[in-house]
Formats: structure tokens, C-alpha cells, sequence
């Protein structure tokens, strides 16, 4: 069931497998079939699908004929200009909660950020603690007073002052599921709000309680990350707010677009899905953008189309397989000489089907200073001697005693 979820594949520690690659494989050994079920398909999926490797059964209309959701777009820009902003809220995003409240139904807030504020920053000289372990800001998070690493787990108690100039001109940055919480209950107070991400919902119990909450009626407005978008059914929801939608488009991934489509199209269907067509109101800076342009129309076809397009010309899956090669060492010199004396020998060999190497948006975690190099493997090429020779480089490179606490990982079909 949804066969598209990038959580299918197990990126740390090894084996990194994809479980529905896995699935199919296995079933492929037993002669038997396997089902993908999923509103927002794969690339890879749906490329198969058209190219008849695997067969494809389309759903026309939703259970019980049920209307999808109308979509109405917030131009932030426009809301921001004309001051009518409170907080991370538009007006119409504020009235339409307000409306649906008083007609006894209930409402999800899409942020796609966990904590109180990704960073905070001292207004006088710029400053931003950092985690001492990964290059990477801490992450504000109010319930507990605390500045939080999500890649290490660091923390540190939130300072009252500047940790470079000292005076007390500290102020959170940018908003997060903690902070929407916080601020919405503070608009409707007569509101039961709630919050469901990976910090409120640490025990399968927990995520299980706020869920059970929802569904009786316990709580009027949820606020979460991604997971509230996941194959949740109830009843009474009509009004999904998607807070910030260029969060995602701007992801530095070529998967960016594909997940962002994905994301907002499953978390629109959680509006409405019983006897009457449900709203959602999507606040995004760029209001033309051909991805929100496909969601608002609900073509699909053309989404997946141009995305096709663009990961042939660029040689992206499914027309090439890519395997990602993370190197790791406490030596941040050690690892640049070791990560282009690698690259030299692949690109010896395979030319420019070779990327890199290069720093990663987050160069060093837990201590480690990190390297990437893609290897991109068109169809027609043998993924057997590939292996060999790759292996053999890797082999040679790792004899050198130099190279003795050098870490490599390999990851096929990194998502």
C-alpha cells in the first residue's frame, strides 16, 4: 500500500533495500503477483506501467462517487504585501478554519517541519548555534526549552543571550508543526488542537492515542508533518491547510517536485471524504509553478509526463539506475584526497556517467566529514561488471594504509 513511501527504503544502517523492490522480487521467485496500491504512483512505477512491464488498473472516481477536494491558492507575496498576514496565517486560511469550527467540523494542518523553529539567530551579529558534532543548525523546540540536532540527537538548553556577543538578541527563525500548534490555539481557544510528528508520537501507543483522539472528535484541529498524510480516513475532516508548499518544491533533490506533488496530493484527499466535498487552502509564494499548476487540475498525467521528460534528459531514474557512493573520515583532508583518487578511477572508467565528488547539504554528521559520487548505469550496461570493477577500485583504495579509517557506503537506487 502506498508504493510510492520514499520510508519503503532502508537508507542506515545496511542493507539498504527498497522493501517494495524487495517484495516484487520475491514474489517474482514464488511466480506469484504483486499489488501496488497508490493515488500518487512512483515515477519508476508509472513508467513501467506505461512501458507494459507491469499492468495498470485505474480507479476513475472515488469511493461512493465522493468530489475531490477544491483547491484554492494563497499567494503569500500578495497576502504578505497587502498585510494580511497574521503570523504564518492568511486570512483566508484563518476564516475557513473559523467557518468550518463553527459547523461542528474539523480541520488538518499540513508543516512539513517538526519543532519549534528550524534555527534561531541573534538579531545583532548573526549568530547561529550549531551542532558540535554535525554542520547543521539546531532546531528550536519549545515544549522541552531546548536547541535539538535531527541528524545526531545533540542538544543543548536554549540560549538567553548570544553565544558570540552576548546580549540577549536571540529570536527563532522560520516555524515548524510545534510553533503552528502553539500559534493556532492561541487564534481559537475554544479549539481542542493537537499535534502528530515524530516528537508527539515517539510510541506506536502515543501516535495510536492522538489518532483515536482525532477520530472521536476529542480534537477539532491536528496539525502535523508528512505523517498525517498517510492513507488517513475520517469523517468530519473538511479543511486542509498546507502552510508552506515552496518548502518542499525548493528541496535541493531531483525528487523534489515528485515528492512535493505526491505529499500534496495525498494530504488534499484527507478533506472530505465522506458525503460532502471537502477544502483546502494552499499557501505558496509562487503560484504558477507547474507542479501546483498539475495539483490544481489534478492531471496527473501531464505531471508525470514532464517529470519523464526532464530525468531522461538529465539521465535520472527510470531510464538510469544511480548508485550512491558515501565516503566518511574524521579528517576532512584525508577524505577530499581519498574521495577525488576514487572519482578518478571510476571516471577512468565510466566517463561521465560519473557526478562528483562533492559535499553533501550536510558536509559532516556525528563527527564524520562526508563526500558523494553518483554513478548513473544506463539500462544496456551489465550491472555484474560493474559491481566487479567498482569493487575492485574500492578494494585498491582501501589497501592503502592511509586510508585505514576511511568509511564507504554504496547505495543502490538511493531515494
Amino acid at each position: 500500500d502506498e508504493e510510492h513511501e520514499n520510508s519503503y527504503k532502508q537508507f542506515d544502517p545496511a542493507p539498504r533495500y527498497h522493501a517494495r523492490d524487495a517484495a516484487i522480487y520475491l514474489a517474482r521467485l514464488h511466480g506469484a503477483k504483486t499489488l501496488l496500491g497508490t493515488a500518487t504512483p512512483s515515477l519508476e512505477s508509472y513508467h513501467n506501467s506505461k512501458t507494459g512491464k507491469y499492468g495498470m488498473v485505474r480507479l476513475a472516481e472515488r469511493f461512493l462517487d465522493m468530489k475531490l477536494p477544491e483547491i484554492k491558492l494563497v499567494d503569500l507575496r500578495e497576502a504578505y504585501r497587502k498585510k494580511q498576514m497574521k503570523s504564518h496565517f492568511s486570512a483566508s486560511l484563518l476564516k475557513e478554519i473559523e467557518k468550518t469550527l463553527e459547523a461542528g467540523e474539523q480541520v488538518m494542518l499540513f508543516q512539513n517541519r517538526r519543532g519549534f523553529a528550524p534555527f534561531v539567530e541573534c538579531t545583532e551579529c548573526g549568530w547561529i548555534p550549531h551542532c558540535a558534532h554535525c554542520d547543521v543548525s539546531l532546531t528550536y523546540h519549545q515544549k522541552i526549552g531546548r536547541l535539538v540536532c535531527h541528524y545526531c540527537g545533540y542538544s543543548v538548553a536554549s540560549p538567553g543571550a548570544c553565544g558570540n556577543c552576548a546580549r540577549p538578541a536571540v529570536q527563532t527563525r522560520g516555524f515548524g508543526t510545534e510553533k503552528i500548534e502553539d500559534e493556532i490555539a492561541h487564534f481559537f481557544q475554544d479549539a481542542k488542537v493537537a499535534r502528530l510528528d515524530l516528537d508527539s508520537s515517539r510510541s506506536r501507543r502515543s501516535c495510536e492515542k492522538i489518532l483515536d483522539d482525532f477520530e472521536q472528535r476529542r480534537i477539532d484541529i491536528l496539525v502535523g508533518t508528512q505523517m498525517i498524510s498517510k492513507g488517513l480516513d475520517f469523517q468530519h475532516v473538511k479543511l486542509v491547510g498546507i502552510l508552506n508548499a515552496d518548502n518542499m518544491l525548493n528541496f535541493p533533490d531531483f525528487r523534489a517536485f515528485e515528492r512535493s506533488f505526491q505529499l500534496m496530493a495525498q494530504v488534499s484527499g484527507r478533506a472530505g471524504r465522506k458525503s460532502t466535498p471537502g477544502k483546502v487552502i494552499l499557501q505558496t509564494s509562487n503560484i504558477s509553478h507547474p507542479v501546483i499548476t498539475d495539483l490544481l487540475k489534478q492531471d496527473f498525467d501531464h505531471f508525470y509526463s514532464t517529470q519523464l521528460l526532464e530525468r531522461k534528459v538529465f539521465r535520472y531514474p527510470p531510464y538510469y539506475r544511480l548508485i550512491r557512493f558515501t565516503l566518511k573520515h574524521r579528517d576532512e583532508k584525508r577524505l577530499g584526497d581519498a574521495a577525488q583518487h576514487l572519482a578518478s578511477l571510476m571516471k577512468k572508467e565510466f566517463g561521465d556517467l560519473v557526478t562528483g565528488p562533492q559535499t553533501p547539504l550536510v558536509g559532516r554528521i556525528q563527527k564524520f566529514h562526508l563526500k558523494q559520487m553518483i554513478l548513473k548505469l544506463p539500462g544496456n550496461i551489465s550491472h555484474s561488471q560493474v559491481k566487479n570493477k567498482v569493487e575492485a577500485m574500492i578494494h585498491s583504495l582501501l589497501e592503502d594504509k592511509t586510508n585505514k579509517a576511511l568509511i564507504i557506503q554504496p547505495d543502490v537506487d538511493p531515494q
